[in-house]
């Protein structure tokens, strides 16, 4: 009866503490009131509650989880390469979505571009669950898989970064041209969203994209960086990640050796190292100061001349909450910022056992849906 009594209490105490201090609405940021009142009406999920999981709630825990418990949808992909302007090619993934009853004509189709993390490829659990909740609503996708890293060889020694929005814009100019009927907006996470935002303050309106949906980017590269070589983040995610980098251009090392000290390259132990030995250089920038000014987002937002919704959670360590450019965006109509409280680094998760859907992929789902078929009323802002 005292064991009994015992864990009742600290059920009912822990759900107290999880009602009051956990579960909460997220931080909806605009200063635009059309567009509030569009998200409101139309991707209303970004005003509701959100219930993280209840014992995995913690965000570290929650980036670390996310990969192993979310299911992976089974997604047939078309394959294409396209070639690059200075003799290199781009690893495109294509979900025609053929069978769509609701956009049987494929040249109007809705296409969704979607672009990967760091790392991240068309095979990851969070871009297979944007296919499949886009595949719902009857759209196309397309995968943009950075080069080198979707299993295409290397044809010049020239990766991707953050910063450089060529690759992207080649990308983006080709989807276009080969659907210029079909409504096109673009979806990008953690890096993938950094170097979609870097686009759009680049070509502000003078993009095809209609709109765009941005999760868990690192808006200060510098913040980003520092965050992650505390002890305990770099134990859990700098270190493996850096791991990570160093073994995606190790099997192109021929081509790279042309250019770099690999040997040096394969030294680093943090992801600034890599960085400061690789990618910097790659991309010619006098210092990583200068690579890591450039690479950051928040510098450009002001320039975003098309409407963009931008999910983080103020415990990601890869973003942290103090670096998430809030004043900012609150002088461009076009941004809306969903800050949750808890979600960590693409986590997100809810329910008691979060394998099919995140309040991310729900986000995903009403704002794409939102943009395509009732995006009139905001586009005029």
């Amino acid at each position: 009866g005292v064991g009994l009594s015992l864990v009742l209490g600290f059920g009912v105490a822990y759900a107290c503490y999880y009602l009051n201090s956990i579960a909460k609405k997220p931080q909806l940021v605009a200063s635009n009131d059309r567009f509030c009142r569009f998200l409101e009406e139309y991707c209303p999920v970004v005003t509701e509650t959100y219930y993280p999981t209840i014992w995995c709630w913690e965000g570290r825990v929650q980036t670390l989880l996310r990969p192993f418990i979310t299911s992976r949808p089974q997604v047939q992909y078309r394959n294409e390469l396209i070639k690059t302007e200075d003799g290199g090619q781009i690893s495109l993934d294509w979900f025609d979505n053929n069978d769509s009853s609701y956009y049987p004509d494929a040249s109007t189709r809705p296409t969704v571009l979607l672009l990967p993390g760091l790392t991240g490829t068309s095979k990851e659990s969070y871009i297979l669950h944007m296919i499949h909740q886009s595949e719902t609503l009857g759209y196309r996708c397309v995968v943009f898989n950075n080069r080198g890293i979707a299993g295409e060889e290397l044809l010049t020694p020239r990766t991707y970064c953050a910063a450089n929005t060529e690759d992207l814009e080649a990308v983006i100019h080709h989807v276009h041209s080969l659907h210029p009927s079909a409504p096109f907006m673009a979806a990008g996470v953690s890096m993938g969203g950094m170097l979609l935002l870097n686009y759009l303050g680049k070509t502000g309106r003078d993009t095809p994209l209609m709109a765009a949906a941005i999760f868990s980017a690192g808006w200060n590269v510098f913040e980003s960086v520092e965050s992650l070589e505390k002890p305990l983040n770099w134990l859990l995610f700098n270190y493996y990640l850096t791991t990570c980098l160093q073994s995606s251009i190790s099997r192109h090392r021929q081509m790279l050796e042309k250019l770099f000290d690999m040997d040096l390259v394969m030294k680093a132990r943090t992801v600034r190292e890599f960085d400061k030995q690789f990618t910097s250089v790659m991309f010619g920038y006098r210092s990583i100061d200068d690579y890591y000014e450039d690479a950051s987002p928040c510098r450009k937002l002001k320039s975003v001349g098309i409407p963009v919704l931008c999910l983080n959670s103020v415990d990601d360590v890869f973003s942290p909450a103090h670096a998430i450019p809030v004043e900012t965006a609150k002088q461009n109509a076009n941004i809306a910022l969903v800050l949750t409280s808890c979600g960590g680094h693409i986590g997100f998760l809810e329910g008691i056992w979060p394998r099919k859907c995140t309040y991310m992929d729900r986000v995903f789902k009403q704002f794409v849906q939102a943009v395509f078929e009732h995006g009139n009323k905001i586009f005029s802002m």
